[in-house]
């Protein structure tokens, strides 16, 4: 099968085992287009690769063998716009089925794509454009997407063409659906200098920074691979059975939850491509459509909660898991009582994989991280650059990364060799979050070390925020900090210094909250407006986000 050519033990006897013995094989020439999706196609080709369905009451089943021809035929079709190996492209698709298809496609080629959200702003796009040198942009057919990426153009001049998905006609936009019909569905593996290797960048996540503007975090071809341990061992997915990951192609939970280390296990990935999210109705396809393997954020989980749970019948799953942000132990127990099952955590960043899981040999703890990955060798490290003992806190830290670079981590920052250096430089790569081991070796996070924000799953950035705010003239200074929140986990709020002939009132919250919705992506806006005389300050001159936030919990 097709994972015995990369794992050389698929089977393990303790979480000891697993952690000393598992491997992957990463061959030189890897490719998971032509690897995984044809190999599976050539060996299951009626295995399904993707069912998919929308509220609309359009449904689709694709086999890895369509699969493997359709993104033939996409392939073709990229190769005469001009795109070769190292193009970029970026991919707003929201859920829909042609995602699969075009990064699979793209994969082949060398192509590097770049997911982005729906939620992408005019200066976002232009932005993400230039930094990464983007020569097509490929859209859902959404009017607010279309809009931006127009208003955009006039700033992208690397821009060469813009498409829409879903048989769309749009003056100036290619119909992909339409263009891919009469393409080849037969391709060869590139060649020569065409050809690709698993060191070569195949993706670029933008990640919201918390001291500047966002950061192009690369991952290689070899990325797949190391999404293995995420689907078999912690999500464990099973060979042609249904397996759902909520999330929007926009993100990295995507590549975690809904392509890599699933289509690497033979699985089926199941996608809903939801036009917003209502609890009742994510039941009621969970349960009809009988899927083997979920996971979802913990903000999804405390939201089904309040529906009648157990009116569903969801007996087919045999086996739950959360990532996202912390999982609350209320929420863990109440899922337990009514539908019988224990949800497994996973903790990890953009630039990796599942970092620590809650894995078959051991009972998940609520509010644990779980326990290391066998790929990575992590520590933790205190202020004094030591290794923690057991009960003391410490930054994660990822060892080794430039010795024995693990498989799945990312690479580095896309043309930026100082922050890839800042990050990586000393051989090792701190994630700069906060957390501790208990005697047993399971581990807790305590905290990010910076103040990136996640609210219902999104990751937020307090410096593209704050430059938001700043344009509006009522605002001199401010601080964008998480607050808890009950529901969404976190929350954005805004301390803010006024200008003066300024006034604080609920009018202004209003307005500066709109400010920020139409100046950078909507979700983004604070939901909390504090407004003081001042900010507490270091000598230097830093704000204290930490006493801010503080004072939140108190």
């Amino acid at each position: 099968m097709i994972l015995d050519r990369f794992l050389p033990r698929k089977e393990f006897d303790s979480y000891e085992d697993f952690k000393e013995n598992y491997m992957v094989n990463t061959p030189e020439d890897f490719n998971f287009g032509f690897d995984i999706v044809d190999g599976w196609a050539k060996e299951q080709k009626d295995y399904r690769a993707l069912v998919w369905c929308n509220d609309h009451g359009e449904e689709y089943t694709f086999t890895y063998e369509q699969m493997s021809k359709l993104s033939n035929k996409a392939a073709n079709f990229f190769q005469s716009k001009g795109l070769k190996k190292g193009s970029v492209v970026m991919l707003i698709l929201r859920r829909r089925w042609e995602y699969w298809v075009c990064a699979t496609a793209l994969i082949k080629l060398g192509v590097i794509f770049i997911p982005g959200t729906l939620q992408l702003t005019k200066k976002d796009i232009a932005y993400r454009a230039n930094a990464a040198n983007i020569e097509m942009f490929l859209c859902v057919n959404d009017s607010y997407v279309v809009e931006q990426v127009e208003k955009a153009l006039p700033e992208m001049p690397c821009v060469k063409n813009i498409g829409l998905v879903g048989n769309t006609d749009r003056d100036g936009w290619f119909n992909f659906n339409r263009e891919i019909e009469n393409c080849s569905n037969e391709l060869e593996r590139p060649v020569g200098e065409n050809a690709v290797k698993g060191s070569d960048i195949m993706q670029i996540y933008f990640t919201s920074g918390t001291t500047g503007m966002p950061k192009m975090v690369m991952h290689n071809h070899f990325h797949p691979l190391g999404q293995i341990v995420t689907a078999k061992y912690w999500q464990r997915v099973q060979e042609n059975k249904l397996h759902m990951s909520v999330s929007d192609s926009g993100w990295a939970k995507f590549g975690w939850g809904k392509i890599y280390g699933q289509w690497c296990c033979g699985a089926t990935v199941f996608c809903y491509d939801m036009d917003k999210f209502i609890p009742s109705k994510l039941l009621e396809i969970m349960q009809n459509y009988k899927l083997t393997t979920f996971c979802a954020p913990p903000t999804m989980y405390r939201f089904m909660l309040q529906e009648d749970v157990k009116s569903y019948d969801l007996s087919s799953i045999e086996n739950w898991a959360t990532a996202g942000e912390p999982l609350n132990a209320e929420v863990f127990n109440r899922w337990l009582k009514l539908t019988g099952g224990k949800i497994h955590t996973g903790f990890g960043q953009t630039e990796g994989t599942v970092l620590f899981a809650d894995f078959e040999w051991f009972e998940p703890i609520p509010g644990s991280m779980g326990k290391p990955s066998p790929i990575y060798d992590i520590r933790l490290v205190n202020e004094n650059g030591e290794v923690c003992d057991s009960g003391e806190e410490g930054e994660i830290v990822i060892f080794n990364v430039k010795k024995k670079p693990p498989v799945g981590l990312f690479v580095g920052y896309y043309k930026n060799e100082e922050q890839t250096n800042l990050a990586m430089g000393d051989g090792n790569y701190n994630l700069k979050d906060v957390a501790w081991r208990d005697n047993n070796g399971y581990y807790t996070f305590v905290g990010r070390h910076d103040d990136v924000i996640k609210c219902s799953g999104y990751r937020i950035g307090p410096f593209e925020v704050e430059s938001a705010l700043i344009e509006h003239p009522a605002v001199v200074e401010c601080a964008i900090t998480a607050a808890p929140d009950p529901i969404r986990g976190q929350v954005v709020k805004a301390t803010i210094v006024l200008a003066k002939g300024y006034t604080a009132s609920d009018e202004l919250v209003k307005e500066l909250q709109n400010h920020v919705k139409k100046a950078t992506a909507p979700y983004k806006y604070p939901r909390i407006v504090e407004f003081v005389d001042e900010l507490p300050k270091t000598l230097g001159g830093k704000i204290k986000r930490a006493q801010i936030r503080n004072n939140d919990h108190k």
